[in-house]
């Protein structure tokens, strides 16, 4: 069985335009789904976190207007709190990536908090890519590809990749409140190939060892492709 590396935000807040802290962390269903099912096949997932803080769920992933409905909410809880790994994760600084088969990294604000600044993070990315081993990131997740440049150029300059975008940021409501927007910076800052697909809906794309997801609703796809890798 594999051994899967989660990357998880360690923010609890991202700072907005006029310095007023947004609550946020990871979203549940982007950590959970993926989690449950690799683990139901069999696999292990261990947990790294900027300074190995214990991550913190963004409380409105777990709304039931935002899960699927109550038991879809209390099904998400549930897999958190059954998830040991989220209690004792490991230093991003103190990671070996050879000990890992795949590396997973769910969204939420909080990467565009953290992670798209984490120089450890930046380093464990560019190691994975180039190891040819499957690297998925999910959402806001793909921020942390900023943390990749060195003298502003980026491994991941012209691969395909998808991303929570920018229309998704407006109809939040958050987008005139950020100091930036993802889908814009991933263009501008890493030049990749931005693909998109409906809002809300499950959307994947693939190039070469990166498989990047759209949206939470794009989790199970991405962790679908991750097992099918994985067997």
């Amino acid at each position: 069985m594999a051994k899967v590396l989660f990357i998880v935000s360690g923010a609890t807040y991202w700072v907005l335009k006029d310095g007023t802290r947004y609550a946020t962390g990871y979203w549940a269903e982007e950590f959970a789904v993926p989690y449950k099912k690799l683990t139901d096949a069999g696999h292990e997932v261990v947990v790294a976190t900027p300074g190995g803080v214990t991550p913190t769920v963004d409380m409105m992933s777990l709304r039931p207007s935002m899960a699927g409905g109550e038991n879809g909410a209390l099904e998400l809880e549930r897999i958190i709190r059954s998830a040991e790994a989220m209690r004792r994760p490991l230093q991003l600084a103190n990671v070996r990536l050879e000990d890992y088969d795949a590396v997973y990294m769910p969204g939420g604000h909080g990467p565009m908090a953290d992670l798209a600044f984490d120089a450890d993070c930046g380093r464990l990315l560019t190691a994975q890519l180039l190891s040819g081993k499957p690297l998925a990131i999910v959402c806001h997740a793909p921020a942390a590809l900023l943390s990749t440049r060195i003298h502003g150029v980026s491994p991941f300059q012209g691969y395909e990749v998808t991303a929570f975008t920018d229309e998704e940021e407006e109809a939040v409501g958050l987008a005139p409140k950020a100091t930036w927007l993802l889908e814009t910076e991933l263009k501008d800052k890493i030049g990749v190939k931005f693909s998109r697909g409906p809002m809300w809906e499950p959307y994947r794309v693939e190039d070469r060892n990166l498989i990047t997801g759209q949206n939470p609703q794009s989790a199970a796809t991405v962790a679908d492709r991750l097992l099918e890798i994985l067997k």
